[in-house]
């Protein structure tokens, strides 16, 4: 408020590996710099969009929060151990000397505090019995915390401020553990506020605080309004050294009702990160898959976010080991508990989800009937070779801690070893890759050394690229030409249903680099439109 249009942003313009803060004129354009950047990979800026306090990787491992002096020098003033990298770090200021933080240090769950820049003396604000603070609701005007979030099985929002404690009631008991708070006014005394719950996806409602009214506004998927969307279930599920792990079931609308035909094909669904997890909430992917007919199970193995330190570093150099073993561990439970047919899984994700699935069918490739990935990585080494500059200063503390760092001979045995482009020969399943060209964080050639691997092979698979998209698939064209040929895809490992693939490459830039003949009527789509453009 103290600088009505303006915004600050990073950029990368003066060295590719670092981001220098600028502030951006809305109306002109005009952009100042505000600070060049020294080496740091976060900032937390005040009310006038200046930082005063920043992090920085320590040489060896862990990190260190710095404050701003007044002659524009950097002071440490707290360290942040090796172990608490991933789980620590700024959220913003609430004055010019306090700054907010998401901090595991000295406890296993992430709890939200205030670290005073001038003192060092750090305030426990609130913490979550079972999950790590994920979010915070500020007053626009004091920046003082009014309410914080963490999520175990669904978000759990908690008031730190008694007045606002009626009103979190109220909004809790109406919209249930899929609350957002997106904004308010700057007076706060209204609030704009997202319902995301799996029947019910997408709604936003205004609340007014000082009549206590919540007023719906408009949802963001009203023409599934009224269809027939399958409820998500929160389970957990036991990996065999007993670790606990949070994960929905989506079943087909078929199971589990008077009718129940029994165990459905399962597909496997694995988040990206692999530093994210999965919620509950409205999935398009699970309702289009559990409308096909298939249960949908996602997972949020070992090295997941949200769990506390000790369950994100228990992946620690897991990559293909107990990580994957969960995710078995997980379609055992399904197969035990009556969901899911044995013979009928498949396994598909994208990112950290991808290379999973290539796991999958390399390293148990008896556990799936098929697999489908998209922008995965097929080499360890290769992957983290081909990360870009900006990535440099946060590589200590995330890939080359739970991976290894392939200029060390021993770490880069380690890694291939880990690799799906290893284990080609095991692979006796169809597969089905996407990729997009431009992808910076998994580049082109993880796809192509894997599908080249399997052609020499004579193994089945189906690869699509486009030209035009980078990691995952944005333009709506290319997304629907994408899960149409999955769709067939699936239809054909898993028996499931499956509309015809019609014009769905239409306004797409896909191309069919390998396999068109393993997705019924992909050969003769790519006739017809090998014909409209002679």
């Amino acid at each position: 408020p103290r600088l009505p249009g303006s915004v600050l942003i990073g950029m990368n313009d003066r060295d590719s590996s670092l981001f220098d803060l600028h502030r951006i004129d809305l109306g002109t354009g005009a952009r100042t710099l505000v600070a060049e950047n020294p080496g740091f990979n976060d900032w937390a800026v005040d009310l006038n969009l200046l930082p005063q306090a920043a992090m920085r990787a320590r040489p060896g491992g862990g990190s260190e929060v710095l404050r701003r002096e007044a002659d524009g020098t950097w002071t440490p003033v707290a360290t942040i151990p090796a172990e608490d990298t991933l789980t620590t770090g700024l959220l913003s200021m609430t004055d010019d000397r306090t700054v907010l933080m998401l901090d595991s240090r000295g406890r296993d769950l992430t709890a939200l505090t205030a670290l005073d820049l001038d003192s060092g003396a750090l305030t426990t604000l609130g913490e979550h019995p079972q999950a790590d603070v994920n979010d915070v609701l500020l007053h626009p005007v004091s920046r003082r915390p009014v309410a914080f979030g963490a999520e175990y099985l669904e978000q759990d929002w908690r008031a730190l401020d008694p007045e606002f404690a009626p009103h979190l009631d109220k909004l809790t008991g109406a919209l249930g553990g899929s609350l957002q708070f997106v904004a308010s006014t700057h007076d706060f005394k209204q609030l704009l506020v997202y319902s995301d719950q799996a029947q019910v996806p997408g709604a936003y409602f205004r609340y007014n605080l000082e009549q206590g009214e919540l007023e719906p506004l408009f949802t963001t998927r009203p023409e599934l309004e009224g269809q027939p969307l399958q409820p998500t279930e929160p389970v957990t599920i036991e990996a065999r050294d007993g670790l606990r792990l949070v994960s929905y079931l989506t079943r087909p609308a078929q199971q589990g009702g008077a009718t129940d035909p029994g165990p459905a094909p399962l597909v496997l669904l694995v988040h990206g990160g692999p530093w994210a997890r999965d919620s509950g909430g409205f999935s398009a992917m699970r309702q289009w898959l559990a409308n096909r007919g298939y249960a949908v199970l996602n997972v949020n193995y070992r090295g997941s976010t949200g769990f506390g330190k000790a369950f994100l570093n228990a992946a620690i150099r897991e990559f293909s080991g107990a990580m994957h073993e969960d995710l078995i561990d997980a379609v055992s439970w399904a197969v035990a508990e009556g969901i899911a047919d044995p013979d009928r899984v498949a396994i598909m994700g994208g990112s950290y989800g991808g290379y999973a699935t290539l796991v999958g069918v390399t390293f148990t490739p008896d556990a799936f009937a098929c697999g489908v990935d998209l922008v995965g990585p097929s080499s360890l080494v290769t992957l983290v070779e081909s990360f870009p500059d900006y990535w440099a200063p946060l590589l200590e503390n995330s890939w080359f801690k739970f991976v290894g760092d392939p200029a060390e001979e021993a770490d880069r045995a380690d890694m291939l070893n880990r690799s799906p482009i290893t284990r080609v020969a095991a692979i006796t399943v169809p597969l089905l890759i996407g990729q997009g060209e431009n992808d910076p964080r998994v580049t082109k050639l993880e796809s192509d050394q894997l599908v080249a691997a399997m052609q020499a092979r004579e193994l089945p698979v189906t690869y699509l690229n486009y030209p035009d998209e980078g990691h995952g698939f944005v333009r709506p064209e290319n997304r629907l030409s994408f899960w149409a040929t999955a769709e067939g895809f699936l239809a054909q490992c898993l028996g499931g249903r499956a509309e015809p693939i019609g014009d769905s490459y239409a306004g797409s830039s896909v191309q069919v680099l390998a396999g068109a003949e393993q997705i019924p009527g992909l050969p003769e789509l790519l006739s017809e439109l090998a014909a409209e453009t002679r």
